[in-house]
């Protein structure tokens, strides 16, 4: 029974430990009715770029294409990630140095 309570007390001292706040430190956006742009970068080092643009205007075959990245650190090995995508009419299309390859 005491172990129960002391391991009960041990996560909640761990669940209370106070994490870092992260901030937005950089925003930027644009959006037009045929296409869009972001940027976002907060304080933990985490970046996202996106920018959409509808293809086909008027047609049965309009849909939008995206070309866009994002980065990160991982905060337990310190390793930096980074990803470049295409989403289109064949879908999302990742490509990281961490990502398999089919």
């Amino acid at each position: 029974m005491k172990f129960l309570i002391l391991f009960a007390a041990f996560c909640a001292v761990a669940l209370a430990a106070p994490r870092p706040e992260v901030e937005i430190v950089k925003q930027d956006s644009d959006v037009g009715p045929e296409s869009y742009q972001f940027a976002v970068e907060t304080s933990d080092g985490t970046k996202h770029n996106e920018d959409g643009k509808l293809k086909d205007v008027g047609t049965e075959h309009e849909a939008i294409v995206v070309h866009g990245s994002y980065s990160w650190v991982d905060e337990k090995t310190g390793q930096h990630f980074n990803v470049e995508y295409v989403a289109d009419e064949n879908g999302f299309q990742p490509k990281g140095e961490h990502l398999p390859v089919a």
